[in-house]
């Protein structure tokens, strides 16, 4: 839209910065959707592993349910009286699990093996030699 096509007098002037960022936010979602429908969508599940592709089917559910709240909003409705807010929650607990599931692939393993000879060359352990030198006093010897 340009300066030209919209009549300031058709909305309160304050509102232009907020509309102008609309604006471009709507030319973001448009170039990505046209990039996304570029590619069918077995073709994309196909390069993707398990994860990814849960990770990508809970990003458009959750977008397609975010653009039907701002319908919503722009119809006069409230959305957070509408169902369409408990099923962003729910996507949201999904979002959740894959995160944790992600992460946990992330975290680093532990060598069981390493560990145990670490911590068993790092105990204690007397030798014979040890106990035959002892510069203790032997019980029972007084000293003058």
């Amino acid at each position: 839209m340009s300066e030209d096509d919209i009549n300031t007098e058709e909305y309160p002037t304050e509102i232009h910065d907020y509309l102008a960022a609309f604006e471009k936010s709507l030319g973001s979602v448009d170039e990505m959707l046209k990039t996304m429908m570029s590619v069918s969508r077995s073709e994309l599940l196909q390069k993707l592993e398990p994860l990814e592709q849960a990770k990508m089917d809970l990003v458009s559910v959750y977008t397609l349910n975010s653009m039907f709240w701002v319908y919503l909003a722009t119809q006069g409705i409230n959305p957070k009286e509408h169902p369409v807010k408990q099923e962003l929650e729910r996507i949201r607990t999904y979002m959740n699990k894959v995160k944790e599931i992600a992460d946990k692939k992330k975290a680093s393993k532990l060598d069981k093996g390493a560990a145990s000879r670490f911590v068993r060359n790092a105990l204690w352990e007397p030798n014979a030699e040890n106990e035959h030198t002892s510069k203790t006093p032997a019980k029972g010897k007084k000293r003058k």
